[in-house]
């Protein structure tokens, strides 16, 4: 039984790309679509869609890479876990690799990157980085 569905989904995308596939699934909620969005807005991934009905419902990931076909994400690692949350305040966001990385947030007004959490003077749960 997985404990932290986040830390799966970074985990499937992360393997996809090692593997270089092309796309990967995930169980659907609707925190992994946000983080997903987030996600493809930094383009480091291509599209994702909304599979299936009801319990049958999953996330299907198409995975971004460059011309030289190499991964856009060379990173991704969570922050906040279960066992050990991590929370920071806005004033307190920092930017992830001089800015060629993202944080993701999550705040009070949904799931969020660091820049768009900064300018909007919200803190919150540290979710994960991606460079």
């Amino acid at each position: 039984m997985n404990t932290d569905p986040i830390a799966d989904l970074l985990t499937r995308i992360r393997n996809a790309y090692m593997a270089k596939r092309m796309s990967t699934t995930a169980p659907y909620s609707k925190v992994k679509e946000q983080i997903l969005s987030v996600l493809k807005k930094y383009e480091f991934i291509d599209t994702y869609s909304v599979e299936g009905e009801g319990v049958n419902k999953k996330l299907v990931i198409d995975l971004a890479y460059d011309e030289q076909g190499k991964p856009m994400v060379s990173e991704i690692k969570r922050v906040s876990k279960p066992s050990l949350r991590k929370y920071v305040k806005a004033k307190d966001i920092k930017s992830v690799r001089g800015g060629f990385g993202i944080g993701i947030y999550s705040t009070s007004k949904g799931i969020m990157s660091d820049r768009d959490a900064r300018s909007a003077g919200l803190g919150g749960e540290f979710v994960a980085k991606v460079w």
